[in-house]
């Protein structure tokens, strides 16, 4: 059960940071899980040494735990701790003393543009659910565009307003991450798929994407029909809302738009987050050489 401090942490987090749902999770999940494991020692997080997070590092690398899933707990505890510091008094933060292991660079995984072309028109050929009104399929096909489209996040397309969608002018305002907005320009293709949808389940103002009680759609809804379709395709592989987001991003770079520009797309603070898509770009480079140069 989380202490006091754990409480106020997370309003912290929730209320002046405009945290999303997920992040907190993840903080109240990384906290507990290493109070458990400091069992009887744990006397208090202000009592907390750097020894004693250099031990839970090692412990975490030794059970062979993803150097991703290391960093993402230690940055829950690195936020917790900052906090402490600025807001409860604490002279300086033991977990900013340990050193975590560098982050893996696995490249993610992108569709080809005929593998997209296939996913986004299933909606309209097949007819998922038979039992759900009529307009689910316009829905269905119009999330998938948009999400190929804008490279949003799912947690920004699902809390998408009508409101929120210039028809005319071809953007979306987005609500990112740390509630920062920015705006993003959406192809043809996907303004006339919402246009369908809207005209269709009459939409006119609320949450843009519904579910079939006429409720704002959720993340859970969004993963099963991505998996429904995929069932239905060729493609042999999972694609998640995030690996459309990841196909996005390469395509542009592909296609040869700058770095510069595809970050602002994304939402993405740092360049640095941004530069994993050139590395893709740079192996399919390097595979379509291997595979047509005669002395490769």
């Amino acid at each position: 059960m989380a202490d006091g401090e754990e409480v106020f942490f997370l309003e912290f987090q929730a209320t002046e940071k405009s945290a999303s749902p997920r992040t907190l999770v993840n903080y109240r999940d990384a906290l507990e899980v290493y109070r458990v494991w400091r069992g009887d020692r744990f006397s208090g997080w202000q009592e907390e040494t750097a020894d004693d997070f250099r031990d839970y590092l090692f412990d975490l690398m030794k059970r062979g735990l993803k150097r991703s899933t290391i960093r993402l707990r230690f940055a829950a505890l690195r936020s917790f701790y900052k906090y402490l510091v600025l807001r409860r008094g604490l002279g300086r933060s033991p977990v900013g003393e340990v050193q975590l292991p560098k982050p893996e660079r696995g490249l993610p995984v992108v569709l080809t543009i005929a593998q997209v072309d296939e996913l986004l028109g299933l909606p309209l050929r097949e007819r998922v659910d038979k039992k759900g009104p009529a307009w689910l399929p316009l829905r269905d096909a119009a999330i998938l565009e948009l999400f190929y489209s804008s490279g949003l996040r799912i947690s920004e397309l699902i809390g998408l307003d009508v409101g929120d969608v210039d028809f005319v002018g071809e953007t979306l305002r987005v609500k990112g991450k740390g509630a920062k907005e920015r705006v993003v320009p959406v192809g043809g293709p996907a303004i006339r798929a919402m246009q369908r949808y809207r005209q269709e389940a009459v939409v006119t103002s609320g949450p843009l994407f519904l579910s079939k009680p006429r409720r704002r759609i959720t993340q859970q809804a969004v993963d099963l029909l991505l998996r429904k379709y995929l069932k239905l395709s060729s493609i042999p592989f999972g694609v998640s809302p995030h690996k459309l987001r990841h196909s996005f991003a390469t395509h542009l770079l592909d296609a040869g738009a700058d770095l510069r520009s595809v970050q602002s797309l994304l939402g993405h603070a740092s360049l640095s987050t941004t530069q994993i898509y050139t590395h893709v770009t740079r192996e399919r480079l390097k595979e379509a050489y291997d595979g047509a140069h005669p002395r490769a």
